[in-house]
């Protein structure tokens, strides 16, 4: 008889990302194109009580380790709820109940609160990813089968991860964001030439209807961002939670936005809105992160309801400072009523579900099909109604 080869590997939960080394997990967290899973954003959502077991968000982090040397890892949370994902499985939740399944808790694959894509494995370039896919997935199921945990649901994936995922037997189920593109663009006017002539006008108009009322946008990054200005987004954030209720999503405290300024300024990009009379602190802002060639969009705010101050510090500033930056993708954050209309095309991502439950599992494959044709019906749709020029038109269908 044949002894099996022993792994090389050994795995570890952990249950705050401080566990590990931040040089260590930032080697496998620096090459990804998405800022969202590096050591300082998600030790700030733990450490200032916005991702918390309290919150409903309990981490539990996959590690993979050689020797004692970090060569893969994935972020996770264990679940008692479906608040703050923008992947919204009330309908599986209901179906659960009505089978008399306990849905809660379930295994939670993304970076909280942020509905972007970009999940992935952490995987060390110099091992063999699919090897330690097949091991990471393998303690995932023996994890939620142990524990009980209904499901594993990764939200947002990198494309190409979804392919490794679904060769796992992991299910795909579509949804979309509203995207924008930068074409080559060299300043916003040439941005604005690929509107139809009518949405041009309206964009010029909402442009300089700010200047009417006596406000001026800027722009700040990294060291230029005084202190004060984080615990000041925090007030605009809140408020503007506020103002939704129940749907609010009001999920990151203080302390979140007031540690970024010490370790993550360098990703930070403020859009503000000051006074002309009174410059001395902003009336507006909206809050941003930029990594490499793209830029994100996440909270906005303002002291009181101006026209046009929204469009200007969420869509137009942050466009034109990505086309000033070299930015090819612009991911201004969830919703789409606004967006579309001012050149965000809805674009195409993917969430990967697997239930432990047989009954649960065998209707999710047995839909699902029919639900991702009914999403790319949507998408056409939208896309279908973009207030661009012909030819540009033709483009973004493409």
């Amino acid at each position: 008889m044949v002894n099996p080869t022993p792994s090389p590997y050994s795995v570890a939960w952990i249950e705050q990302v401080s566990e590990v080394p931040k040089s260590e997990w930032e080697a496998l967290a620096q090459p990804l194109t998405t800022p969202f899973f590096e050591w300082d954003w998600l030790h700030n959502l733990e450490a200032s009580g916005s991702a918390t077991a309290r919150a409903g968000w309990m981490p539990h982090h996959l590690t993979v380790w050689r020797d004692s040397q970090l060569v893969a890892a994935a972020p996770l949370y264990v679940k008692g709820h479906s608040r703050g994902e923008f992947v919204f499985d009330h309908q599986w939740a209901d179906l659960a109940y009505q089978l008399g399944i306990e849905y809660y808790p379930k295994l939670l694959g993304m970076s909280p609160f942020t509905p972007a894509e970009g999940y992935r494995f952490l995987v060390a370039p110099e091992e063999d990813e699919d090897e330690l896919t097949a091991l990471m997935v393998h303690e995932i199921d023996r994890f939620c089968i142990d524990n009980k945990i209904s499901g594993c649901n990764f939200l947002y994936v990198d494309p190409e991860w979804q392919a490794r995922m679904e060769k796992q037997g992991f299910t795909p189920w579509l949804h979309h964001s509203y995207i924008w593109h930068n074409q080559g663009y060299d300043t916003f006017d040439d941005y604005l030439k690929d509107f139809n002539a009518n949405q041009r006008r309206n964009i010029k108009r909402e442009r300089k209807a700010l200047g009417k009322v006596g406000l001026e946008m800027r722009t700040l990054t990294g060291d230029e961002i005084p202190k004060s200005m984080f615990s000041l987004m925090y007030d605009f954030y809140a408020s503007t939670c506020d103002k939704f209720g129940w749907w609010g999503s009001k999920y990151l405290t203080r302390k979140f936005f007031e540690q970024l300024h010490h370790d993550y300024r360098h990703r930070v990009v403020f859009v503000a809105a000051y006074s002309e009379s009174d410059d001395r602190e902003p009336v507006g802002m909206s809050f941003c992160l930029t990594k490499g060639d793209r830029l994100y969009g996440r909270y906005w705010g303002s002291v009181q309801d101006i026209d046009c101050l929204h469009f200007n510090a969420c869509y137009y500033s942050p466009i034109e400072w990505a086309i000033a930056n070299g930015v090819n993708s612009f991911d201004p954050g969830a919703g789409g009523r606004h967006k579309k209309r001012r050149g965000f095309p809805a674009r195409p991502n993917y969430s990967l579900h697997r239930f432990y439950d047989g009954r649960l599992a065998k209707i999710l494959r047995s839909y699902i099909d029919r639900i991702n044709d009914m999403e790319r019906q949507e998408i056409d749709y939208v896309n279908q109604d973009l207030p661009f020029r012909i030819d540009t038109q033709t483009e973004v269908e493409k």
